[in-house]
């Protein structure tokens, strides 16, 4: 009797088992109800732009009754985004706010999203995590120059800025309320250049301000009040002196400060070309009042020489 009873319980056993396994691996082979996960890697409820919610689109194979749910990176429930609502077959989209049940705002941090379904009876984790991050990223911008000539002459015809950010995130260059540059990359650090035109136009000669900020992975972005500044001088061709004193037929000097290889000068009626930092020439053998211009790529620059 004994016997016969350990055997009834070993098939029982085996029975059970069995059927435990069939079931799990007809649940390996079983589609799961939920297709095409889109989830937003991240978003901040606080920036104040399109990425203040996160997205959560998923495809259901059939219709069903579905409870969305916030979860933390623990696997604690932060907040119930819909609660037993029917959804149809084909996509659907929630969104969620960052706030949890409370109503507070949840802690920055990685969350998941969890979709249980009714009538499946499934409860499906979704393997895409989604970071609430509210934090405005910091950046140090440092130019190699601060004075440039960008005439498509030589290289110091742009200015390379490097940077390095708090977090990973798009840098952005803006000239007044213009936006210049928007980095490709979100690297923490790297540079950026600009070449001097807005609009592909070549800036006059003078100073401006460049304000760098940045806008982080989230939407999160550096206040235009603190972003960083960078004061920069557009220069061309400059002569040392506005005017200068010669005698009649003799040789005089000036300085010329250009980035150009070759620049044209004229004076008198005369004309020619020259290069280098310090223009050389001989003054009109008559007396009186010359203007002396230099030009290098449709810039130029003026002064009076007074030839006694």
């Amino acid at each position: 009797m004994q016997r016969l009873l350990s055997t009834v319980t070993l098939l029982g056993l085996l029975i059970g088992t069995s059927a435990a396994f069939a079931v799990t691996e007809k649940l390996k082979l079983e589609k799961s109800p939920i297709t095409g996960t889109r989830v937003s890697a991240a978003f901040s409820p606080t920036c104040g732009c399109a990425r203040d919610k996160a997205n959560i689109s998923v495809r259901f194979r059939r219709k069903d009754t579905a409870t969305v749910t916030v979860l933390t990176a623990g696997r604690k429930p932060v907040r119930t985004v819909v609660a037993g609502i029917p959804v149809p077959r084909g996509r659907a989209v929630f969104r969620w706010d960052g706030r949890a049940d409370s109503g507070e705002l949840a802690p920055d941090g990685t969350y998941r999203v969890q979709i249980h379904l009714a009538r499946a009876h499934r409860t499906i984790l979704l393997p895409n995590p989604v970071v609430l991050d509210t934090e405005t990223p910091t950046i140090l911008p440092v130019p190699n120059r601060t004075v440039f000539s960008p005439d498509g002459d030589h290289q110091a015809d742009s200015v390379t800025v490097h940077f390095t950010l708090s977090e990973p995130a798009h840098v952005l260059v803006f000239l007044g309320d213009r936006l210049l540059i928007r980095s490709r990359s979100h690297a923490q650090k790297g540079t950026i250049t600009w070449n001097g035109k807005t609009d592909a136009h070549v800036l006059p000669p003078g100073t401006v301000t460049l304000s760098i900020g940045a806008v982080d992975l989230a939407g999160n972005a550096i206040p235009p009040a603190e972003r960083a500044r960078l004061r920069l001088t557009i220069r061309y061709i400059t002569l040392a002196s506005g005017r200068i004193a010669a005698a009649a037929g003799k040789r005089f000097q000036i300085g010329v400060s250009t980035d150009a290889r070759r620049y044209g000068w004229l004076l008198g009626g005369r004309h020619g070309y020259a290069h280098g930092p310090v223009l050389k020439l001989r003054a009109p053998d008559r007396p009186g009042r010359y203007a002396l211009t230099v030009t290098e790529h449709g810039h130029s620059d003026r002064a009076t020489v007074i030839v006694r």
